[in-house]
């Protein structure tokens, strides 16, 4: 996915200037970089003091915005784990791909009225990305205990005989049951032992049924035999056939313990489909809504920022350039080249260097209005 710069410089005599002077110098001479007008209506300037409030809270909405959307983009490829190549296919802003809206980009009146002051605007984004975000918690919640139970109980039928729930490969008939003498025994034997087995079992205790052992299943490494003895030796038993490497699995045949363990794994399945399909449509949903806000917040902050750089009344171009990856450096110098009669001062301010009582070692300044608009959201390549 690509990365974008949006800038704004002010209006020379026209807006139009000012952006055929920048796609002389970074496109159409030297390819530098693809660039597209980044429309902003006339929003409600209000005044210098709310304007500088506002800028250090958009820059802290415009960070929680995009950890919201980066949440959401990630919670998609977790929910998606198995075609985690159509991740990108979903996550779409007002149904079209993310380069495409936001090159594209314009102001949507209906969600957030021009009419509304600035904070207001703010406001209501906040509103809607703190709500996407509770909700996200409270469905990924639920959605991963269901899965997490869904594991653990397929873990327990699967894995090694060790370990592994018995339930769907032993039968009725392979056990002697209520019977106040016998108890039949379910023995795990290395495929290297069974000989030793054979020969053995019947005298690792004394009161074990003669013949009565069978094997009942098999993985990669072992198998299961079952073997039937009195008892009152079950402990002398379990004691030698451990010295002897066999490992007694400690198992009692109980139909409707192991009947509602297959009903809680179907349940449990069944409830995992039903969810996923409303749950992968939420995601959609939501993260476009997410999306659409944190662009929405971008064009505040040029707003609000060009408003304070570049004074009243309200005259700039703002412009959405998207970089050729092996000239970004170039294309930094091109710009600040044309912008560094704006502000002689950035001249000397590298984001590298820190400066007492100035905080820009966490942001990058330069002459004219920047925000980087990264749309790589998934920590993973698909």
């Amino acid at each position: 996915m690509a990365e974008f710069w949006l800038i704004s410089a002010p209006g020379e005599k026209t807006c139009q200037q000012t952006w055929d002077k920048m796609m002389l110098a970074t496109s159409r001479t030297n390819n530098l970089s693809t660039n597209n007008k980044f429309n902003i209506p006339d929003l409600k300037v209000g005044t210098l003091d709310v304007l500088v409030g506002l800028s250090d809270e958009l820059a802290k909405l415009d960070t929680f915005v995009e950890s919201v959307v980066k949440k959401v983009a990630q919670y998609m490829a977790d929910v998606l784990e198995d075609s985690r190549d159509k991740v990108q296919e979903n996550l779409l802003a007002n149904g079209v791909d993310l380069v495409t809206y936001i090159t594209r980009f314009q102001w949507d009146m209906a969600k957030y009225p021009i009419k509304q002051s600035l904070k207001n605007l703010s406001e209501i984004i906040s509103k809607q990305a703190t709500q996407i975000d509770n909700d996200l918690k409270a469905r990924a919640s639920a959605y991963n205990n269901l899965k997490g139970n869904l594991q653990n109980l397929e873990r327990k039928n699967a894995g090694s005989l060790l370990t592994r729930s018995l339930a769907d490969i032993v039968k009725k008939e392979d056990f002697v049951l209520d019977s106040e003498y016998l108890i039949t025994m379910l023995v795990v034997v290395p495929k290297t032992g069974y000989t030793d087995w054979q020969k053995t079992y019947e005298t690792l205790a004394e009161m074990v049924v003669p013949r009565s052992t069978k094997l009942l299943f098999e993985d990669n490494d072992s198998g299961l035999f079952s073997v039937t003895l009195f008892r009152k030796a079950v402990d002398d038993f379990k004691h030698k056939a451990r010295e002897n490497k066999f490992t007694v699995r400690d198992f009692q045949y109980n139909e409707e313990e192991m009947k509602a363990d297959k009903e809680e794994m179907t349940r449990l399945s069944t409830d995992k489909k039903k969810q996923f399909g409303p749950l992968v449509r939420w995601l959609k949903v939501n993260f476009s809504e997410a999306f659409i806000a944190w662009i929405h917040i971008k064009a505040l902050r040029v707003f609000v920022e060009s408003v304070l750089r570049y004074g009243l009344p309200v005259n700039f171009q703002a412009m959405l350039l998207q970089p050729n990856k092996k000239n970004m450096k170039k294309l930094r110098e091109v710009l600040y080249d044309l912008y560094k009669h704006l502000d002689s001062s950035a001249a000397i301010i590298d984001a590298s260097m820190d400066i007492p009582g100035l905080n820009l070692s966490q942001q990058e300044y330069y002459p004219y209005v920047y925000y980087k608009i990264d749309c790589n959201l998934l920590d993973f390549k698909v």
